[in-house]
């Protein structure tokens, strides 16, 4: 019974696995598989946000990449196929998207607040390490005598 079990269980985890869906595409050669390989992992699912199209199961996934493969065999440049996805889904399907006056922040907002926290904390230390001119350690002879006689009745 047990060994019934186990195998109902190892069927029921694989029955993912055997409706997962296997991309076959021919390709003339060597040169155009890798094309497909790049274009695919270069560009984002819109549907798993943080998958390429190259790894995704999703059905959108497996449209782009038969869209890509088309593209390909339609002589396409890598150039005009990026561009295609980026016209129909955005901006967002690069994982690398182009500088521009939209994404200038995206890419050097990072390093200006790195560089903005590095002189924060620069201003901080440099603040400390400097001496305090303004505040005196020694007292006037008139607030010695003024300590002394608190002293002395506290000590009554």
């Amino acid at each position: 019974m047990k060994r019934y079990l186990a195998i109902a269980a190892l069927g029921l985890a694989l029955s993912g696995v055997a409706r997962a869906a296997i991309d076959t595409y021919e390709f003339a050669d060597e040169a155009e598989r890798q094309r497909f390989r790049d274009l695919t992992t270069e560009l984002r699912c819109p549907k798993c946000q943080n998958q390429d199209i190259a790894d995704s199961n999703a059905p959108i996934a497996a449209d782009l990449r038969k869209q890509i493969y088309s593209q390909l065999q339609q002589g396409k440049s890598n150039q005009q196929i990026v561009d295609y996805m980026v016209d129909r889904y955005g901006e967002f399907v690069r994982y690398k998207p182009e500088i521009n006056e939209r994404t200038w922040l995206l890419w050097f907002g990072p390093a200006a607040l790195l560089g903005l926290g590095i002189i924060v904390i620069g201003t901080i230390v440099v603040r400390r390490r400097r001496p305090a001119a303004a505040t005196s350690t020694t007292l006037s002879a008139e607030e010695q005598a003024r300590l002394d006689q608190l002293l002395d009745n506290q000590d009554k």
